[in-house]
């Protein structure tokens, strides 16, 4: 039986193992989810890793985050999330200051400009995820994120 995933990587051969079929599948997945993400996000002005870095921000409102427990928290890594917080700052979207006990350390925190952003930007991401997701239901969404969580844990 050949599956879409062929087609699309336009393989005539079937895959050597069910477990390299399926990487490829989640790999695949979370390429065209992150393309939703970031075509809704496009509107408002903000890449996917700012929006990240707004709504940890927002998560741990009212206190600020060292850029380290923010680099922690991410999704995905940002290699130069100076720069990245360099451009919320530009932006009037984060307040950056220097930690009183420990000058190397960079607090952030999320601005009321931000804060707005970020509830804008979350709407419009929550709606396209409904709009994709919501039609595999309760119970098989419920049953894909326990098997995602099995994977990420490493267990079987």
């Amino acid at each position: 039986m050949t599956r879409r995933l062929q087609e699309e990587l336009k393989q005539s051969r079937p895959f050597a193992t069910i477990e390299a079929e399926v990487y490829l599948e989640i790999q695949r997945t979370a390429q065209v989810t992150q393309r939703w993400v970031a075509e809704a996000l496009k509107p408002g002005g903000l890449s996917p890793a700012q929006f990240n870095v707004l709504r940890i921000l927002r998560g741990a409102r009212p206190a600020a985050l060292s850029s380290r427990m923010i680099g922690e928290r991410m999704v995905n890594h940002d290699p130069d999330l100076t720069r990245l917080l360099d451009r919320l700052e530009a932006q009037g979207l984060v307040e950056k200051s220097r930690d009183t006990d420990d000058r190397r350390v960079v607090n952030v925190r999320v601005t009321k400009s931000g804060m707005t952003r970020v509830e804008a930007a979350s709407k419009v991401v929550h709606e396209q995820m409904m709009e994709a997701l919501s039609p595999l239901g309760p119970r098989k969404l419920g049953a894909l994120a326990d098997l995602l969580e099995q994977v990420r844990a490493g267990k079987s």
